[in-house]
């Protein structure tokens, strides 16, 4: 075989259709999430039973008029995973609608800084992120009333400065363009640039950050909450649940185990869902891992 067949050859074998394969991460992903978020959904409309409902016994197994049984007040399990999943989300989807509008702001912004006060703003936004997330939610939460809503507001503060962070990064990318030059050489104010050419070309790499954001500020909640500074009772956040859970493991395992396994379970889909877009998003990205 010549060298000319075996590069015709070459030519005519088609490449492996990889993206395909690797768009079941996409998949699963919206499956786990999707499964917790319709559990959301329905509890804003039907709960087996009122949250503040303990006619049930204390610590009673699964049985038919309780699927997984009651905790230690009496409580209805399953109504208490219900109601944090819905908790869950609102915190999961506030908290990065917070981080997206100040990050955002703050980001582009300081994109068109230069000197000194370039070198400025990036030290504070690094100083920012080097505090624990937690422990700046935590003080926020301190200085206000423990509610879900201070929850949300402390976490999305707390997380705005990793997305002020990347945005500043990716912004200044895109303005160190030749067409940004010809863009304002033609007229172009600054607020149609950043609105016409800097977001569009920031939005796939920010998107796949906000979903990874959503996962943490899911876990950062559940942390407040098993301190004492979440959503406070009747409701019933995943880590109150938890916490109070703890001392009746041994005994009654399924207070603690459910709202665990659905947490991890939500998390992990979150997380595959901002690999998968990742893959969709940036193809160069997915020609590299492949």
């Amino acid at each position: 075989m010549t060298q000319t067949d075996l590069t015709a050859q070459t030519q005519q074998t088609p490449e492996p259709k990889r993206p395909a394969k690797r768009s079941y991460t996409l998949i699963t992903g919206c499956v786990l999430a999707g499964l917790i978020a319709l559990l959301a959904l329905v509890s804003l409309v039907w709960l087996p039973y009122a949250s503040d409902d303990t006619s049930g016994g204390r610590l009673t197994g699964p049985a038919g008029d309780h699927l997984l049984g009651t905790d230690k007040l009496g409580r209805d399990l399953f109504t208490q995973l219900m109601t944090g999943s819905r908790i869950a989300f609102e915190a999961g989807l506030g908290s990065v609608l917070i981080a997206a509008a100040v990050g955002v702001t703050l980001g582009v912004l300081a994109a068109f800084a230069q000197g000194w006060l370039d070198d400025t703003v990036s030290a504070f936004l690094d100083i920012l992120i080097a505090f624990p997330t937690l422990l700046l939610a935590m003080l926020i939460v301190a200085a206000r009333s423990a509610s879900l809503g201070s929850a949300v507001l402390a976490i999305g503060l707390a997380q705005s400065a990793v997305v002020a962070r990347l945005v500043r990064v990716l912004a200044k990318r895109v303005l160190a363009q030749d067409y940004i030059t010809a863009a304002r050489t033609s007229g172009t104010s600054w607020p149609r640039i950043v609105a016409g050419h800097v977001l569009p070309n920031i939005w796939p790499t920010l998107v796949v950050n906000l979903a990874l954001q959503f996962g943490l500020a899911v876990l950062a909640e559940a942390g407040l909450s098993y301190l004492g500074l979440g959503a406070p009772p009747p409701n019933a956040s995943w880590g109150r649940m938890l916490q109070e859970a703890q001392a009746t493991f041994i005994t009654a395992p399924a207070g603690a185990l459910a709202p665990g396994i659905l947490l991890v379970l939500l998390v992990i889909g979150v997380n595959l869902i901002a690999d998968g877009l990742r893959d969709a998003l940036d193809p160069a990205a997915r020609r590299r891992r492949a």
